[in-house]
């Protein structure tokens, strides 16, 4: 399950927030025909893709 939380600049996320993060840290990527492995290409495709969009959202922001 995903779960996704919102904080403005000005919130800090709680202790039992945290503590889910550190545990979900710990566990082991599943994998499955919705989220396969990554291969080394589409890896590399992956993180060019969202170094364009960091980039071009910088530019708009700025």
């Amino acid at each position: 399950m995903i779960r996704t939380v919102t904080l403005s600049r000005e919130q800090k996320p709680t202790q039992e927030q945290i503590d889910q993060i550190k545990e979900a840290a710990k566990r082991e990527i599943v994998f499955d025909e919705d989220s396969p492995e990554l291969t080394p290409a589409m890896e590399k495709a992956f993180r060019l893709a969202a170094k364009n969009r960091n980039t071009q959202r910088k530019t708009i922001i700025s």
